[in-house]
């Protein structure tokens, strides 16, 4: 059986209560995990946090998925959220930790790679526009779901989607130009 078909089963079966299938699951599922949220995060300890805090959120909503989309589209909605969550977080454990030292408006090119510096911009950008809006660039530009996989996923028209990324693409280019001045 493919990996995807494998997968699939063990997810069905893991939703339905089969905890050897969750456990089966998680096992199966954490290098892409971990891969979706190093997309996101620079850091690889910050990586493997949103990646831990993404199998916890499989392993205790398991027996809400519902089918209606992909496991594995599912998954990378899951993901792209606890990897923005966990970068939140981070960013006020810092600011609580730094006292009044401000956040450095942009990534320091000498402490910090130049993909790195860009993915924290980004995350910024995200956390900036409606929510909404933040969500369907992820799905789209990030994780690269097809319009169709996101409409599923998020339940709206197939226009709704491209709509929502045209507004989200125009506010996210902006702020970006913003911080770039």
């Amino acid at each position: 059986m493919p990996l995807g078909d494998e997968v699939d089963t063990l997810a069905r079966s893991a939703a339905h209560g089969d905890r050897v299938a969750l456990d089966a699951l998680l096992v199966a599922v954490r290098p892409e995990v971990l891969r979706l949220c190093a997309r996101f995060l620079p850091n690889r300890e910050d990586a493997e946090e949103a990646c831990q805090d993404t199998l916890l959120a499989v392993a205790r909503g398991i027996t809400r998925f519902e089918e209606r989309s992909s496991f594995h589209t599912w998954l990378h909605r899951l993901s792209a959220n606890r990897a923005r969550s966990t970068y939140r977080a981070l960013r006020r454990r810092w600011l609580l930790e730094a006292g009044d030292v401000p956040l450095p408006d942009r990534a320091d090119p000498r402490r910090t790679s130049v993909v790195a510096g860009t993915r924290l911009d980004l995350l910024d950008a995200l956390d900036a526009v409606r929510p909404d809006l933040a969500e369907v660039v992820t799905l789209r530009d990030v994780l690269g779901l097809s319009y169709q996989e996101i409409a599923t996923l998020l339940e709206v028209p197939e226009g709704t989607v491209k709509s929502r990324l045209h507004l989200a693409r125009r506010e996210i280019r902006q702020r970006l130009g913003d911080a770039s001045s």
